[in-house]
């Protein structure tokens, strides 16, 4: 074949997949099923080939927000649920513009979650840890009674079976609905942390887009290790109200998980593909210390 003929198939042969042309045969629905864009540089492809790069954009690296049980089945080769029923109540009564009991209802209903954060034992090839994943789809992925109870409750089970932890945090801090109960898990999940800490066992904190309030001032930013996905967000209070208070603008990449690891608030920053290796050579790597030469920070590590 001439080259020019090869190079003209070449250009055809693209043509037929721009979602452009593709689209007139398409219903709306079809085309949100099939393609998907990129928030960050517009780029349209194929559903399937963004799925098989774990949801990372293969033109420019951004990485979209996936669900709790995507993430588990991206990280584990296997995993077994603890405490699935905890489902949160109402303690206050609490409405604003529509009663909490409702908004849990709609949110499980358009989630299928029961609460923001699902935990169990994960297995990496031989090796298991506890692990808690948070979801932002559900509420934001708020920090309520039920989501400190399942992390803390994690953590005790890490414990009893001398297990590494990993927590991935996606959130917008405290829930608001349920006042100081919300506020108490930070305290909560703290304390049992440092038990965990005490009895030389690893925790990995890996901070997701996004992660603010509550969450980071707490378990989010207390691992031995802080792991940020490449991309995420992560702060306390947002940018704009920093902006409105200190009256200065702050730079384009504040609160980015690069920004975050030039001034030392994060130890890595991993692209989701090399996450589950990193993760399993981190905990294999402190299993290996314990042996050789017992119980060390991984901050040593």
């Amino acid at each position: 074949m001439p080259l020019g003929h090869w190079f003209a198939s070449k250009r055809n042969n693209k043509a037929s997949l721009n979602p452009e042309s593709v689209n007139q045969k398409l219903t709306d629905g079809d085309f949100e099923r099939l393609w998907i864009q990129c928030y960050n540089c517009s780029e349209r492809f194929p559903k399937k080939d963004i799925q098989e790069n774990r949801m990372v954009c293969s033109a420019c690296g951004y990485h979209f927000r996936i669900n709790s049980w995507e993430r588990i089945h991206q990280i584990t080769d296997s995993f077994e649920e603890l405490n699935a029923s905890l489902r949160p109540k109402d303690p206050l009564n609490f409405t604003d513009t529509a009663p909490y009991a409702e908004r849990i209802e709609k949110t499980e209903a358009k989630t299928n979650l029961k609460e923001a954060v699902i935990t169990g034992i994960g297995k990496i090839s031989d090796t298991k840890f506890a692990l808690a994943v948070m979801d932002f789809s559900y509420m934001g992925g708020s920090m309520g009674s039920v989501v400190g109870e399942k992390i803390t409750r994690l953590i005790e089970t890490a414990l009893e079976e001398n297990l590494s932890l990993i927590i991935f945090s996606s959130s917008g801090g405290a829930r608001m609905q349920e006042g100081t109960y919300s506020l108490m898990q930070m305290v909560k999940t703290g304390a049992a942390l440092a038990k965990l800490h005490e009895a030389g066992l690893l925790y990995i904190s890996v901070l997701t887009e996004p992660t603010f309030g509550g969450v980071t001032a707490s378990y989010g930013t207390l691992g031995d290790i802080i792991i940020a996905e490449e991309g995420a967000r992560i702060g306390f209070a947002g940018r704009r109200v920093i902006e409105q208070t200190i009256r200065q603008k702050l730079p384009a990449d504040f609160q980015t998980a690069n920004y975050l690891l030039k001034y030392g608030q994060v130890d890595m920053v991993v692209q989701r593909q090399q996450l589950k290796e990193s993760l399993y050579r981190l905990i294999q790597l402190h299993q290996k210390s314990l042996t050789l030469a017992g119980p060390v920070s991984s901050r040593q590590l």
